[in-house]
């Protein structure tokens, strides 16, 4: 069987009835879309009775990833949204009752003060019958005593305000209890009792087949790159900034190396202290840097040493240089830059396959070559030459084997060339991006993020992407 092809004009189907078990059960799928593509009927019918099915994947035009699925038949998913509604008014009840209980012990506590009060009303009322009996003789002596009496009865008035309140309350609390018993009845005549440990392990089901459906997506070509979002600005108008692709997902250290010769280089802990530039560490290289084409990849500075074609290869973990070797007859120094100048002749850069050095030559009449280097010693594995002159190109980048080269030195940027290093083939393009500060020094793709970094003009900026795939199906021979 061949591969179904997943295009981006795909329609979108939503599953609204297991939408906010999802969110809490798949907290790390949040974004994800569910829909189902079918291509000449490769896709045999399942009966909607087997639950919930995932065949295939692809990303929309926002870059999300999208599902094949195929969900229980109507009155199944009629039958989850009753026991939600069961479980969230028995949840109503136990609240209710726990709010009756302390209500109950207030009054308790309450009906002591109401007897107390009793026995001082009661002693009042002697001391009136006293008084009227010889009110002159014994106006003045009872006087202060009454007075007292009154006083103590003063504290009590909020608390028979209070009493009434919680009166009214609790009756009001019974009626509704009473309600919400004949709809619970109600409920429980319909559909009767439900597993809900079985719904639980038919969403930690689906979460298991989504994951394997992300896990067939293959490389993918450019078909749009949206944005920017601006992180920060800082800096002056050259630079790099970057954080290491094959870092795990709880390591998002950043790097920040502002412009086109130095040795200093910065490391922020997470993003955020990037924005707000709590520092972690500085690192000052033996060597000067040559442009802003530089690269972190799996733990490790990649850079062109300065007025040199040497790339070095620098462990932030030890502070020394793990390797150096030069690219053969690669121009330096400004021979062969991008447009916009600022020694960037050799382009470090990384992706799905590995680390590339993008440079150009004499004896390729300036035109840009594409190295695949080992990341280890830097030996160069292949190199492809192209057509396409260097001193012409804005600025470019990697993504799974193919040269994306970009005009971004402009206003109307754009994606107008490519270079697939698998089949040794060129064609122009027309993929659209907006240069919002006008002048690009930095592009790089970052596979783990599926994002272009950039620095834009003292600004660090990020864009996203979109990939059209084709996606590896089970019955792919």
């Amino acid at each position: 069987m061949g591969s179904p092809f997943l295009t981006l004009g795909a329609v979108l189907c939503t599953m609204a009835m297991i939408s906010n078990w999802m969110s809490q059960t798949l907290p790390s799928l949040v974004g994800l879309n569910i829909t189902r593509f079918t291509s000449s009927n490769l896709l045999t019918q399942i009966s909607p009775r087997e639950g919930w099915q995932v065949y295939s994947s692809a990303q929309d035009s926002d870059g999300r990833c999208i599902c094949t699925v195929v969900a229980p038949e109507q009155n199944l998913c009629s039958r989850d949204a009753k026991s939600k509604q069961l479980r969230q008014l028995l949840e109503k009840v136990q609240n209710m009752s726990q709010s009756i209980e302390v209500l109950n012990l207030r009054t308790e506590r309450d009906y002591q003060y109401v007897q107390k009060m009793e026995t001082q009303m009661k002693v009042v009322r002697v001391k009136f019958r006293q008084i009227e009996e010889d009110r002159k003789t014994l106006l003045t002596r009872h006087f202060q005593d009454l007075k007292e009496k009154m006083d103590e009865l003063l504290p009590l008035i909020p608390v028979l305000e209070q009493y009434k309140t919680d009166a009214q309350l609790i009756t009001q609390f019974k009626e509704e209890i009473r309600n919400l018993t004949g709809i619970l009845t109600t409920i429980q005549q319909e559909i009767g009792a439900f597993d809900y440990e079985e719904l639980h392990q038919r969403v930690l089901g689906l979460e298991t087949r989504l994951r394997d459906c992300m896990k067939k997506l293959t490389c993918g070509k450019l078909m749009k790159i949206t944005g920017p979002v601006t992180v920060k600005a800082s800096g002056p108008r050259f630079g790099a900034w970057m954080t290491d692709p094959t870092a795990s997902e709880k390591n998002n250290r950043v790097w920040y190396m502002d412009g086109f010769t130095s040795r200093m280089v910065r490391e922020y802990k997470s993003l955020a202290d990037f924005v707000t530039g709590a520092e972690s560490r500085t690192y000052n290289l033996p060597y000067k840097w040559a442009g802003t084409s530089h690269l972190v990849y799996n733990g490790s500075l990649f850079f062109n040493k300065f007025q040199s074609n040497i790339v070095i290869k620098y462990s932030f973990a030890t502070g020394k240089i793990l390797n150096q070797r030069s690219l053969d007859n690669a121009g330096f120094n400004n021979v062969y830059p991008y447009t916009w100048g600022g020694h960037s002749d050799i382009d470090l850069m990384a992706d799905e396959f590995g680390v590339w050095a993008v440079y150009a030559t004499n004896q390729n009449a300036g035109n840009i070559v594409i190295s695949q280097l080992r990341q280890d010693t830097l030996e160069v594995i292949k190199s492809w030459n192209t057509g396409y002159p260097k001193r012409s190109a804005g600025e470019s980048f990697m993504i799974c084997g193919t040269l994306y080269v970009t005009n971004s030195h402009l206003t109307g940027a754009k994606v107008f060339y490519s270079y697939s290093t698998k089949t040794s083939t060129y064609e122009y393009t027309d993929i659209p991006f907006h240069n919002q500060y006008f002048h690009i020094s930095m592009l790089d793709y970052n596979s783990r993020d599926r994002a272009l970094y950039a620095w834009n003009n003292g600004h660090q900026v990020l864009f996203n992407v979109t990939l059209f795939h084709i996606i590896k199906t089970d019955n792919d021979a």
